[in-house]
């Protein structure tokens, strides 16, 4: 089916922009005319003077039509509501002006007729096919009049009027030959039109879409800056930072550094040094996001497409299949280990009772007794986890809770007070979590760190840290410590089961960070500024607190 195009003969189509763009030009025009036959009038030099039949009247309708252009100029401002009212409005003021000219200059026999010309071809190309010809037969008849006119106030010869008439036949042949060509331009506007809203249409879908995918992207220009984001991947970095025209080093200098190095690795024809951990925390801390990078068109540097995913949710599906193993093991061996443990702490206890025993040996069976009691607590934990039992969460605050958890570890761990550091960054910190849970992370944390990191360095310090996060005020506690770190190869896998590194059973972070998530916290890993490591547990904010 052929579309059908909006022409000025429809009372109600509103100029377009190719409607004012042409009229524009035919103000340029209205303004010029007059200007240059008045200068053309004002030369005294033999063959450029132009001797007009009335001086006055002459000057007169020259400032008429040029006033008259300025006043078409301005009223480009109205609110016109039909492209038929312009197009005759326009041509009635021309046809008029140019007619006082003409009959100023002496009438058809002074060729400015001609001027016409142009005003017919240029209206005609808004006009439909009536209104075209009535353009040129309103033209057409301001010729003839004017020299009708002539003739009657002063004596007019017969050529005149032949004149006259083949400028009107000159007029009715422009608009006849144009407006074939007007046609095709309409149509070629209007279908124009429709392939912008096309355009529009689909960006307005690929915007909605693109904010609504599951997957967290932006695009990133070949200066750094981002030019498209989606509201997840704007969650991620923060949405404070990360915005169209943002600079991405602003959002997130960590995924900065990935971008150039991935950048630098792409260009190398060898492969250049190895990848580096593509993961990063994001903006509140409490999720690990890996970035993947794919880059938009040939050009060096090229625009880049980068996905964020989030792990956490990619490992908690892998985690389940893991788990549900971890549970039927803990199951079959929960009796074996109960039975000797029982024994211990038995034997223990029936030790601590002797009569004969000095201080030092009492504290030792004490020490017997409470490590036997948080093995079967562990054990507890692990079939809880394994069950997926809810914990036992309560409101906990964290200064009183550390304290005591510090002087309980260096009694236990015969560690120096003085070398376990507690600081704080804010005071009357409040979570809601299972305090044994909590317990058990944070022992295993700065155990791992005492035999792995800090080892029989006698000048390092173990620091439990607590406060909130920058963003997203959720509340968090680190173990930090300034060994040697943890190598990049075995980052990424440190949080499974049974994987240790050569160290270990490999369960000791792997039930860390399931029983972190069982209170809704996340365990993150992060290598410390000016070597170490540092261990993070950010916890749920009070706005997801449940009520109960």
């Amino acid at each position: 089916m052929r579309a059908t195009t909006a022409t000025a003969a429809d009372p109600f189509v509103r100029p377009s922009d190719l409607a004012w763009r042409v009229i524009g030009l035919l103000n340029l025009y209205r303004l010029l005319v007059p200007l240059v036959l008045l200068s053309m009038q004002s030369l005294s030099a033999t063959g450029w003077e132009l001797v007009a039949a009335r001086p006055r009247l002459f000057v007169s309708a020259c400032i008429t039509y040029f006033t008259a252009a300025v006043l078409l100029i301005i009223a480009r401002r109205l609110h016109w509501t039909s492209l038929r009212i312009v197009a005759l409005v326009n041509a009635t003021v021309d046809a008029l002006s140019i007619a006082f000219i003409v009959y100023a200059a002496g009438g058809a026999s002074s060729g400015l007729g001609i001027l016409l010309v142009l005003p017919v071809f240029a209206l005609t190309v808004l006009a439909g096919p009536r209104d075209a010809l009535l353009i040129a037969a309103v033209a057409a008849l301001a010729i003839l009049v004017q020299q009708a006119f002539i003739g009657v106030a002063s004596v007019s010869l017969a050529t005149d009027y032949i004149t006259a008439g083949v400028f009107g036949a000159v007029l009715f042949l422009v608009a006849l030959a144009t407006w074939p060509v007007a046609s095709r331009l309409r149509e070629s506007e209007a279908l124009m039109r429709r392939q912008e809203v096309d355009l529009a249409n689909l960006a307005q879908l690929s915007q909605y879409i693109v904010q609504h995918l599951r997957e967290s992207l932006l695009v990133v220009d070949a200066h750094d800056r981002i030019r498209l984001i989606n509201e997840s991947a704007a969650d991620m970095l923060g949405d404070q930072n990360a915005y169209p025209d943002a600079l991405v080093g602003e959002a997130s200098p960590r995924l900065l550094y990935l971008l150039e190095s991935w950048r630098q690795r792409s260009s190398s024809a060898v492969g250049g040094a190895p990848a580096p951990d593509p993961t990063f925390a994001a903006a509140d801390g409490a999720r690990l996001i890996r970035a993947h990078f794919a880059p938009l068109g040939a050009a060096s540097p090229s625009p880049v497409l980068i996905f964020l995913e989030d792990t956490s949710l990619m490992e908690e599906k892998v985690q389940q299949s893991k788990l549900a193993a971890l549970g039927r093991l803990s199951a079959s061996i929960a009796h074996e280990i109960r039975n000797p443990v029982g024994a211990m702490s038995h034997a223990g206890q029936l030790l601590g009772e002797s009569p004969h025993l000095s201080g030092e040996d009492r504290r030792l069976t004490e020490i017997i007794r409470a490590n036997a009691d948080r093995v079967s607590a562990i054990i507890d934990n692990v079939q809880r986890l394994s069950r997926r039992e809810a914990p036992r969460l309560e409101r906990l605050p964290l200064e009183p809770w550390t304290q005591e958890f510090r002087q309980e570890f260096c009694q236990t761990m015969q560690w120096p007070l003085r070398r376990l550091v507690v600081n704080q960054a804010g005071a009357d910190i409040e979570v809601r979590v299972d305090p044994d849970q909590l317990r058990q992370i944070v022992w295993n944390l700065c155990e791992n760190a005492l035999k792995h990191a800090i080892g029989d360095s006698a000048d390092q310090n173990l620091e439990i840290r607590f406060g909130r996060m920058s963003v997203g005020d959720r509340p968090f506690l680190e173990v930090a410590d300034r060994g040697p770190g943890v190598a990049s190869e075995h980052a990424e896998r440190m949080f499974e089961p049974f994987y240790s590194g050569g160290r270990g059973t490999g369960l000791g972070l792997f039930l860390a960070r399931e029983l972190a998530h069982s209170n809704a916290a996340t365990l993150l890993y992060e290598p410390r500024a000016g070597g170490g490591s540092v261990f993070r547990i950010v916890f749920a904010g009070p706005r997801r607190w449940e009520i109960r």
